[in-house]
């Protein structure tokens, strides 16, 4: 009877604590130290659709989305923990680039961690989530079930939806390593552009979050 009342005691310890995280007391489930997740972007402002990969390497400090607006050229965005941006194109639809240098590195794995306000459970785009809140910010979805994203939104209308998540592949060098005419100051392939919403997004989310989420 003894054995059978600790592993009774056991076992009901194990519910009251997976009970806990379902209920989302907790923050969200940090991302995978690498990861490639296809995400399909809509502005509900503007209607614009993109749809972006996104190559998330947390070990190598470097964070790369390859944009296809829809129509437009593909667009590499190569984000670096020292806080360098490159945006450039290739072949057809470039040469052009610019850098960016936004003071602050790649989102750490735990970026949600602190001061995010847990909003209970949704239904969102075929499943139940968490949803929690940050900095009125960004709205962040994750699945019950796997603990996986599936949306987030941010404050000023544009919102990913995860279409494909797979944890662990690595981008090809060729896709992230900047070319020559970023650095070489050749006028003719480094043309300037004009900063996107986006991409102003991605700065203002870096400044708010950087206290408490992201490496120097």
């Amino acid at each position: 009877m003894t054995s059978r009342s600790h592993i009774s005691a056991i076992l009901f310890a194990c519910l009251l604590l997976r009970i806990h995280r379902t209920d989302g007391q907790d923050d969200p489930t940090p991302w995978p130290d690498r990861f490639h997740a296809v995400l399909y972007m809509n502005s509900t402002t503007t209607g614009r659709l993109q749809i972006t990969d996104l190559w998330y390497d947390w070990p190598a400090g470097r964070n790369v989305n390859l944009i296809q607006k829809q129509l437009g050229p593909r667009l590499h965005d190569v984000e670096w923990d020292n806080g360098t941006s490159y945006y450039y194109t290739l072949g057809d639809d470039g040469p052009t680039c610019e850098t960016m240098y936004f003071g602050v590195g790649v989102p750490r794995p735990d970026f949600m961690a602190g001061e995010a306000k847990y909003l209970g459970r949704v239904h969102t785009d075929g499943f139940l989530c968490h949803l929690w809140e940050k900095l009125e910010f960004i709205w962040y979805y994750e699945d019950v079930i796997t603990g996986r994203p599936v949306r987030w939104d941010f404050y000023d209308g544009i919102t990913s939806h995860v279409m494909a998540f797979e944890v662990g592949p690595t981008l090809d060098r060729s896709e992230w390593q900047a070319p020559a005419y970023c650095f070489n100051g050749d006028s003719e392939g480094r043309r300037h552009r004009s900063h996107s919403k986006g991409e102003m997004l991605v700065y203002e989310l870096r400044r708010r979050l950087s206290r408490l989420s992201y490496n120097s």
